[in-house]
């Protein structure tokens, strides 16, 4: 029987982690395989889908944030946003498959959209990334078989 709830809280955890609110979906993924009675793949796919959206939503708020650079409440300063497009420029689109680590992974997802990342390029560099983490992790607990 499909818990509607455990998927439920295991997207929104994956969402909320890949956006800039702090939050951990490893925990509950790992939770919910070892608890089992859920088909591991179907949690994969949930985390990750879960965690590539709140990447989309990232860039699509770096898309619309620069409007906003001039105002006194903008969370970054001209040279912290300068230095950040500088750090893109310098390593490219394919860093993008580093957008599951953590600290660097969801301002990249950010400024990536700062930069006008093309969205099926961000989007498949992304999911590669975020499938992949969520893949090795399935494996490292021994969960696919």
């Amino acid at each position: 029987m499909i818990d509607f709830a455990a998927y439920g809280s295991l997207f929104l955890a994956a969402f909320l982690a890949a956006t800039l609110i702090p939050a951990q979906s490893e925990s509950v993924l790992t939770g919910l395989i070892l608890a089992g009675g859920q088909p591991v793949g179907l949690l994969v796919a949930v985390a990750s889908l879960g965690n590539i959206l709140g990447s989309l939503v990232n860039w699509l708020i770096g898309r619309g944030v620069e409007q906003f650079r001039e105002r006194a409440w903008f969370p970054a300063s001209e040279k912290q946003l300068e230095r950040a497009q500088q750090q893109y420029q310098r390593f490219g689109y394919w860093s993008l498959l580093l957008a599951w680590v953590p600290f660097i992974g969801d301002p990249l997802t950010l400024v990536a959209g700062i930069m006008r990342e093309p969205l099926w390029r961000f989007l498949a560099l992304v999911s590669i990334g975020k499938i992949g983490r969520y893949v090795a992790l399935a494996a490292g607990i021994g969960a696919l078989s």
